[in-house]
């Protein structure tokens, strides 16, 4: 039986507290409370790929916060947030790298039969639930569109 997310993150924090590493312990923490939060508000645990959206999104809300920040001016803020980003990260997939992402999209692409821009709807929907949480749709999106506008298709 594969070990859930919230025992990992329990036993990480764990260990986090005997390391005395507070940036690392806090951010867990912050992830089991949206673990359980969302396991009450489902009303059972989550699934595998619950588990993973609920840490994509986790991650987004770094991103975005960042972003945020360093518009502010606020660095030491987005510093923070870029560190608890770096723990939350330890749990997500290992993220597709470029070459791969270019291989796997010309390949969706080529077997959805996509030819322009209009088809990017039908060669996401089938991408996004492939990828299995190794890419972010937004990079996923962003290699589709290029790829369809410059029609390499196979």
């Amino acid at each position: 039986m594969t070990q859930s997310l919230r025992d990992t993150l329990t036993a990480d924090m764990k260990q986090a507290m005997r390391d005395r590493d507070n940036e690392a312990r806090d951010t867990i923490r912050f992830l089991l409370s949206a673990v359980k939060s969302a396991e009450i508000d489902k009303r059972e645990p989550l699934t595998g790929d619950e588990e993973i959206a609920l840490l994509r999104s986790q991650a987004k809300q770094r991103r975005d916060s960042i972003a945020q920040f360093r518009a502010g001016k606020r660095d030491d803020l987005a510093d923070r947030e870029e560190s608890q980003l770096a723990v939350l990260e330890r749990y997500l997939p290992r993220q597709m790298t470029d070459e791969e992402l270019e291989t796997f999209v010309r390949e969706g692409i080529a077997e959805a039969g996509a030819t322009s821009p209009k088809d990017m709807g039908k060669v996401m929907g089938m991408l996004t639930r492939r990828s299995g949480g190794r890419v972010d749709g937004g990079r996923l999106s962003t290699a589709v569109r290029t790829a369809l506008t410059s029609g390499v298709s196979g």
